[in-house]
């Protein structure tokens, strides 16, 4: 199959244009976690408001410290996972998609990476947000962690909005 010149520089465009949010989240996440890092001695909890603190700890697992109490193999699966995720989500950003989806799969991109990448060099990922009521603490997460809920907020959005407007009758 022949593909005109035009098409194909028109996708590569497109590419590269939804590859600047993942590279702004990696370096946004990496950013903050440097500064957490180099000022905050580990396990130091910060109290900004009555609700709010920045701390610093560790996760070697994944979301809500899933798996971290495991042997260490864990690591490896996280970023292999990571890795076919983004690629997946590489490749469907190749395609002409909705503004929305293609956002959401950018920061998805960004999220995955920027803790895949924390993986790879430290063995772990580092949380410093720490939002709480009372004694009840949520599991502390980061600026990746951010753009993957947002991410997949967006995506959850939108097929809430599609399908309401296919079910929408015509006259």
């Amino acid at each position: 199959m022949v593909v005109p010149l035009g098409s194909s520089l028109r996708n590569a465009t497109l590419m590269k244009r939804w590859w600047i949010i993942p590279l702004v989240v990696i370096g946004l996440d990496h950013a903050a976690k440097w500064v957490i890092q180099t000022t905050l001695p580990y396990g130091t909890s910060i109290p900004i408001t009555g609700f709010f603190n920045v701390i610093h700890v560790w996760n070697t697992g994944a979301a809500f410290s899933f798996l971290a109490n495991q042997s260490g193999w864990q690591r490896y699966f996280f970023i292999v996972l990571a890795i076919i995720v983004s690629a997946v989500l590489a490749w469907m950003l190749r395609k002409p998609l909705p503004m929305s989806e293609a956002i959401a799969f950018s920061l998805i991109v960004g999220g995955a990476l920027a803790n895949a990448l924390d993986r790879l060099v430290r063995g772990y990922v580092v949380d410093f947000l720490d939002f709480y009521w009372r004694e009840w603490h949520w599991p502390a997460f980061n600026a990746a962690d951010i753009a993957i809920t947002c991410g997949a907020g967006l995506l959850i959005a939108g097929s809430f909005l599609s399908a309401r407007s296919s079910n929408t009758p015509r006259e």
